[in-house]
């Protein structure tokens, strides 16, 4: 070997012991570099999802280690179990894309007659948008007007599909308060289901956030033009005190339990999930940009001014928790609630 041959080995030594005494963090500082990161939205163009995931792309970029180029891309179908099956079986699993969803996706498998072969809780969670209160309600048309008469009354719902919490709250109300909800459902997404009721095909729509029906028809709350039936959550929405709460309604422990599970996703609604077997590097870099968007004076205006409330973010170290303790829920008490939501 010549003389420059090693020198250059020399150099390429010493800089391979640089870098090996860098910490991590300094290590990954451009790993996103040159690439695309992409947030899937599992829902359709104009949704809250779609709207929270377009307004999270604005800013994420800058807070990803080397600043990617960020696309948002629509996955519609099933209430967002086609973005999981996605995410599980084909994405990437090198934090370049995530998924955003409904809350219904996060207990399909828990919950679901079909087999799969995945927990949501195998996902890495990358954090929530919002607590958030869903609702049953009713357009000012129908003749529900009340919880009252949905249990005197046949009442049809919009649903956007078996997993989705449109088509799985009117079906355990049915068995647990007797209420006579009929769901009418395969409707892609939420604009989909409000044209549908706007159109008289339907009555209303269960599993409906709050927030959601504050960013996409601001103008029924305004004018009213909308009947809220009862509230899907663990507490009360601050605006609807007089609305009753499933909850407080359920007549036996075992109906409380099963509704639990049912609107504990509430806690983390507009969730982003990556695929499961993110390094912990990535996994950590995703979080943290997440974070400091969640944290971004900027971005807590925009959201404030789009979807009428601020935000009340959840970190994805502690929605990870709380998938854990939602699929670690007593067997007997999810084969009941199987067995309600039984096509």
């Amino acid at each position: 070997m010549g003389s420059r041959g090693r020198t250059c080995a020399i150099a390429a030594v010493t800089i391979g012991w640089g870098l090996a005494a860098l910490p991590a963090a300094a290590q990954s500082d451009g790993y996103f570099k040159g690439k695309t990161f992409t947030i899937n939205v599992g829902g359709t163009a104009g949704g809250g999802i779609d709207l929270g995931a377009r307004m999270v792309s604005r800013y994420i970029a800058q807070y990803l280690p080397g600043h990617p180029n960020v696309l948002v891309q629509l996955v519609p179908g099933a209430g967002g179990v086609r973005l999981v099956e996605q995410l599980f079986s084909v994405a990437p699993r090198d934090g370049t894309v995530i998924g955003a969803f409904a809350t219904g996706p996060l207990i399909e498998p828990l919950i679901s007659t079909r087999k799969v072969a995945y927990k949501m809780s195998d996902f890495t969670a990358i954090g929530a948008l919002e607590h958030d209160v869903n609702f049953c309600a009713t357009f000012h048309t129908s003749q529900t007007k009340t919880l009252e008469d949905a249990k005197k009354r046949e009442t049809t719902m919009a649903g956007t599909g078996a997993a989705s919490s449109t088509d799985i709250y009117p079906l355990a109300l049915n068995a647990t308060l007797g209420t006579k909800f009929r769901v009418i459902t395969g409707y892609v997404g939420t604009q989909e289901t409000i044209m549908a009721i706007e159109r008289g095909e339907t009555d209303g729509r269960c599993g409906w956030g709050y927030s959601s029906l504050k960013s996409s028809k601001p103008d029924w709350l305004r004018e009213k033009k909308i009947n809220f039936l009862v509230q899907l959550s663990l507490q009360k929405h601050p605006d609807a005190q007089d609305v009753p709460l499933a909850l407080d309604l359920m007549r036996t422990d075992e109906d409380r339990q099963m509704m639990r599970i049912l609107v504990t996703p509430q806690e983390v609604t507009r969730p982003y999930l990556a695929p499961p077997g993110l390094p912990p590097e990535r996994a950590r870099e995703v979080r943290a940009a997440f974070w400091s968007v969640m944290q971004d004076k900027d971005y807590q205006a925009e959201y404030t001014k789009i979807m009428g409330e601020a935000p009340t973010p959840t970190k994805g170290e502690d929605m990870q928790k709380l998938l854990e303790s939602i699929y670690a829920t007593p067997e007997p008490v999810v084969e009941r609630l199987r067995t309600i939501l039984k096509p």
